[in-house]
């Protein structure tokens, strides 16, 4: 999409968006200027953030493929999709279980242009959409798109990858994530990752902090305690609190240094 039809959709493509960034970092090309500008800038400053990315997203599609194959859930609420890409959660779940039901949320009206092209269901399933914001659990819980697709009385996983770190502010993600778990029935799942300094020396992490208060990064990074109570009260799937790289990892992989991945991940069953 060129910069004119992208303005006229109601896209800003001056402005970096963190979808965007991300599907560049992992590859892809449904970016702008504006988005690798932001990458490159941080990927200069952090050269191990592309790293994070590509585990992050190996994260997802590990633990979609648990939930659908062995958790034997068939609902997932996607929230902060992100552009199409191979193996969205769509494609991992139906797979394994070819009537799930996925939810895909996202605030970014060009996610919502190529999801809408690109991501389609298995004629036993379903995929829908829905553009809205992380900020507002309220007004995706209600929306009716949400209701026609998915039965809130049986499990559902809630999936919120890479995105609680846009939720900037000590302590500001755990309303967000309790308001939306409230609103799902017990055996539901939450499958977080979530950007962190915890593995940067004391030089990286000042200047983290730097980035963030002069506006040159929208990621609010977060330690590993205020991460894991994110998932009080939730039963933890082993391994546990670990960075996304060590959770559950393909057979023969090798597991990156901590300080490469930069992200914590934890799966967890609401009882």
């Amino acid at each position: 999409m060129d910069q004119t039809t992208a303005a006229a959709r109601g896209i800003d493509p001056t402005q970096p968006h963190p979808a965007r960034r991300y599907n560049y970092w992992l590859g892809g090309k449904d970016n702008f200027a504006a988005d690798r500008a932001s990458g490159d800038e941080l990927e200069r400053l952090f050269p191990k953030v592309r790293l994070g990315a590509l585990a992050n997203r190996a994260l997802l599609q590990r633990a979609t493929r648990f939930l659908a194959a062995e958790a034997g859930i068939h609902q997932f609420l996607d929230i902060g999709t992100g552009l199409p890409t191979a193996d969205n959660t769509h494609e991992v779940a139906q797979r394994h279980e070819p009537n799930s039901r996925i939810v895909y949320v996202d605030n970014d009206p060009l996610v919502m242009v190529h999801a809408r092209a690109l991501l389609n269901s298995s004629p036993e399933g379903r995929t829908a959409y829905i553009e809205a914001d992380l900020n507002d659990p309220g007004a995706i819980l209600a929306h009716p798109v949400l209701h026609d697709t998915l039965d809130l009385r049986q499990p559902v996983a809630l999936m919120l990858i890479a995105v609680l770190h846009f939720i900037h502010g000590d302590g500001a993600a755990k309303p967000v994530v309790g308001r939306l778990l409230d609103a799902l029935p017990s055996g539901s799942y939450l499958v977080a990752t979530h950007a962190t300094s915890d593995f940067g020396t004391p030089e990286q992490q000042a200047l983290y902090r730097q980035l963030v208060e002069q506006g040159k990064s929208d990621v609010w990074t977060r330690p590993r305690d205020e991460f894991a109570d994110l998932f009080e009260g939730l039963e933890l799937v082993e391994p546990g609190v670990v960075p996304a790289s060590e959770w559950r990892p393909e057979e023969g992989a090798v597991i990156p240094e901590r300080s490469d991945i930069n992200v914590w991940t934890a799966v967890g069953r609401k009882p």
